[in-house]
């Protein structure tokens, strides 16, 4: 089988646990849009912001390190048990301290309810604890092991959201069963809170699930190891934490800036950008370990330039979808009209992301350099930009100024890995092409989002025109990547 057709063989099934669980995600929007105001869904959102944050800070780097000693280094079980012990008792520590002073620090966070930051503790501690296990997976070439654990989590999720968001509801009012103890405390709770439990449960399942990996060998910590990891690890750390402000910063702000009523609207049509990430993250699950295990190959770089131009057309191509079906997913996904109104985001966050995707391909220059640090810079720039543009268009514009400056953030910090990248790692891609197919989808993105918006006749048209272009000029590259040739 030719490296091309397993690495997309495999990203194909790790798009399985990127794409079922975000488009669950997805779908429940609407159960919470219908069920929570604007001001609620808010308050969801802030919640899933901090979870970023603390997961950012608690994993430290430490998968990205831990794929990249586990190709190098002859000791696999060494690299299991150091990073996970590693984990282990930061994660403890952090969990100690986070509940023994919950209260003040819940209220310092702007949690009205202290009880939302004790479920948000636990369910980012037992997420943390199975990062090791998660990462194991993919570094041994168990996609579908992967798979099945990660639907499982979001099955269990969506499960339990609509059994409180829906049922209970639906039960108490018309006499259904349903037990004592829920029907007496439902409304005790504002509802946003059984969207929190439903987390926290289904973290503890897949905890229980995969941890016993670990214990397959032998348990040992060699410090020098950790040392090393963490010097590796640690400038991914401040990178992710940027990271989370660009990609987060956005809705916190507009919460305080123009009311939590509009951050609610833009967070939840921010959420139909989520498909670009879903395919984002569905590519980096694959092909962050296999970008490692391929460096010491003879043509890796040639191999990594022609998966960054498959990336970006098909990307491009998803793009496209998106944008000119934008109503029909509206009308799905979001259902309440009063959400509609920050459609107009859409199309630059969708362009963001897509720009964010390319510089995660980018990235590998320094991850496999052990330049990690210039990942830390990209991302810091990229978070300065986040600060300072939402701070001045947000007053200016509104939730449309949040949007630029995410693409602005991106932008940058694609353009900046990509020129730093070709000193220390330099890599022959096709800038020409990727140009090409990137500028003819935003062009007619444009033109049917202004000029033929809703027109499902015209945008199937132009999305079968892109499609059957790109075959005219990629057939062969197909036919090779099909019919198992190298």
């Amino acid at each position: 089988m030719s490296i091309l057709k397993r690495f997309f063989k495999d990203t194909v099934i790790y798009g399985i646990a990127a794409v079922l669980p975000r488009a669950i995600n997805i779908f429940l929007v609407k159960l919470h849009t219908s069920t929570l105001n604007p001001e609620k869904y808010a308050v969801n959102t802030d919640y899933y912001v901090y979870a970023a944050y603390f997961n950012a800070l608690l994993t430290y780097g430490m998968e990205t390190a831990f794929f990249r000693f586990f190709s190098k280094e002859k000791e696999k079980g060494k690299i299991i048990s150091t990073s996970f012990i590693s984990l282990l008792i930061t994660t403890l520590l952090f969990l100690i301290l986070m509940l023994i002073f919950s209260n003040s620090i819940s209220q310092f966070f702007g949690f009205k309810n202290p009880l939302f930051f004790k479920i948000l503790i636990w369910t980012i501690t037992l997420d943390t604890l199975v990062v090791i296990p998660f990462a194991y997976l993919r570094v041994t070439n168990k996609p579908i092991r992967f798979t099945a654990y990660k639907i499982l989590n979001i099955l269990i999720f969506a499960v339990l959201n609509i059994f409180f968001l829906w049922y209970v509801p639906h039960a108490i009012e018309s006499g259904m069963y349903i037990p004592d103890f829920i029907a007496n405390s439902y409304n005790d709770y504002p509802k946003v809170i059984y969207i929190f439990i439903a987390g926290l449960v289904a973290s503890f399942i897949t905890f229980l699930l995969l941890v016993p990996l670990v214990f397959r060998f032998k348990l040992s910590f060699d410090w020098k190891l950790l040392k090393k990891m963490l010097a590796y690890s640690l400038p991914i750390m401040i990178g992710s934490l940027a990271f989370v402000t660009n990609e987060n910063l956005d809705k916190l702000l507009l919460g305080d800036l123009v009311g939590e009523q509009e951050m609610g609207i833009y967070a939840a049509c921010y959420k139909l950008g989520v498909f670009m990430t879903i395919y984002i993250m569905a590519f980096r699950l694959g092909a962050e370990p296999f970008f490692f295990n391929q460096a010491d190959k003879k043509n890796a770089k040639e191999t990594y330039s022609k998966i960054l131009t498959w990336f970006t057309i098909i990307g491009a191509l998803f793009m496209l979808i998106i944008v000119l079906y934008i109503d029909l997913f509206a009308q799905i996904l979001l259902g309440k009209k009063e959400y509609f109104n920050a459609l107009i985001i859409v199309p630059i966050i969708l362009l963001a992301n897509l720009f964010l995707g390319i510089y995660n391909n980018l990235s590998i220059w320094y991850k496999l350099t052990d330049k990690t640090r210039y990942g830390m810079y990209f991302s810091i720039i990229g978070a300065i930009l986040t600060i300072v543009l939402n701070l001045w268009l947000i007053p200016k514009v509104g939730f449309i100024g949040s949007a630029w400056a995410t693409l602005a953030a991106y932008g940058s910090m694609m353009v900046l890995s990509y020129n730093i990248g070709k000193k220390h790692y330099p890599i022959q891609y096709n800038l020409q092409k990727m140009s090409i197919y990137l500028i003819s989808s935003i062009v007619i993105c444009g033109i049917s989002f202004l000029l033929f918006r809703g027109n499902f006749w015209v945008s199937t048209l132009l999305i079968f025109l892109f499609a059957g272009i790109i075959y005219w000029n990629e057939k062969e590259d197909l036919a090779l990547i099909l019919k198992n040739k190298t």
